[in-house]
């Protein structure tokens, strides 16, 4: 580190500190979803009290963000037997009934989505000090996104940023540091503890639906966790992190040597899990409103073996 611009040392230094390799089992793949236990899970579900639900989706379809910039592109979805077949008679073989099915081609990690322990790697490990070589053309063989699959669900908590901060939204390059989120913990009075999913909402979507258009949003500046979040995830031990930008961090990254320091740090050493472009507009306006800034939440991912990352429609039920 050089003066107080981080640095590879300051992200090899925060990912030594918090790394939890072997806390669960040489053979672990759950990471910081092992604190997720039965009871949190009970606990969780007590968090249900007005029975009012909040998807924190977008639309997965071809107004979405991406640009191909990263070799992603939004969803396209197709239709393989429509109305038009029906009425051309292209199923009048079949006795009464008619159909229509349709597909999708979307990249797992385009819209709102999770990305899996086997997503980041660094100095040539990936969670658990597993290798590159367990993520073959098949897909990853340890670490992937089924291993999530009934572990999705607990306590989330909700950290509004911009309006802590008293403003719509927070600017592209701004940094949300460790004494950030506590002081905002603490003016919304919640507490966030061990095996949450914690939101963080920055309001990089709502200024995009202002501008009306996404820009750059899919790799451009934007704001974002800094690297002293990390302090604050992995000293309260949580779950899941999940923003509503493209990449979680500040962008562009404090670190002039290393691209996306926090999941580093985060994903491959904390083994905590990261959500990416969440849409916690409309909760965020529920929360302000009632001053309850924890619920349940049910997020799991799509069982694609294999798979690095995966498309999510998570669930907020307060």
């Amino acid at each position: 580190m050089t003066g107080n611009v981080p640095n590879v040392d300051t992200v090899r230094e925060l990912a030594a500190r918090y790394n939890t390799w072997g806390r669960w089992g040489a053979d672990d793949q759950l990471g910081a979803l092992n604190r997720v236990t039965p009871e949190k899970i009970k606990a969780a579900a007590g968090l249900v009290r007005k029975g009012k639900v909040f998807s924190l989706a977008l639309p997965m379809d071809q107004t979405g963000p991406q640009t191909g910039s990263f070799g992603r592109y939004n969803p396209m979805h197709h239709m393989v037997w429509d109305g038009g077949d029906i009425l051309a008679g292209a199923q009048d073989h079949l006795d009464e009934l008619r159909y229509t099915d349709d597909a999708v081609y979307i990249l797992l990690q385009s819209s709102t989505q999770w990305d899996a322990l086997a997503h980041i790697f660094h100095d040539g490990k990936m969670y658990n000090g597993l290798g590159p070589e367990l993520v073959t053309s098949k897909g990853a063989v340890k670490n992937d996104i089924t291993q999530t699959k009934d572990r999705m669900v607990g306590r989330g908590v909700l950290l509004d940023m911009p309006r802590f901060k008293g403003k719509p939204w927070l600017e592209p390059g701004e940094a949300i540091q460790d004494t950030d989120l506590q002081e905002c913990a603490e003016a919304q009075g919640v507490e966030v503890g061990e095996g949450d999913f914690v939101l963080v909402r920055t309001g990089h979507i709502a200024q995009r639906r202002h501008l009306g258009s996404w820009g750059d949003y899919a790799g451009g500046s934007a704001p974002g966790l800094g690297l002293s979040s990390a302090k604050f995830f992995c000293e309260r031990e949580v779950a899941a992190v999940c923003t509503d930008t493209w990449g979680a961090e500040v962008l562009p990254n404090e670190t002039a040597d290393v691209f996306q320091p926090l999941h580093i740090i985060l994903i491959v050493n904390a083994g905590i899990l990261l959500g990416e472009i969440w849409d916690l507009d409309e909760l965020a306006e529920d929360c302000a409103e009632d001053g309850v800034y924890e619920f349940q939440l049910i997020a799991p991912p799509l069982t694609i073996t294999g798979a690095v990352g995966s498309p999510v429609n998570p669930q907020a039920i307060k």
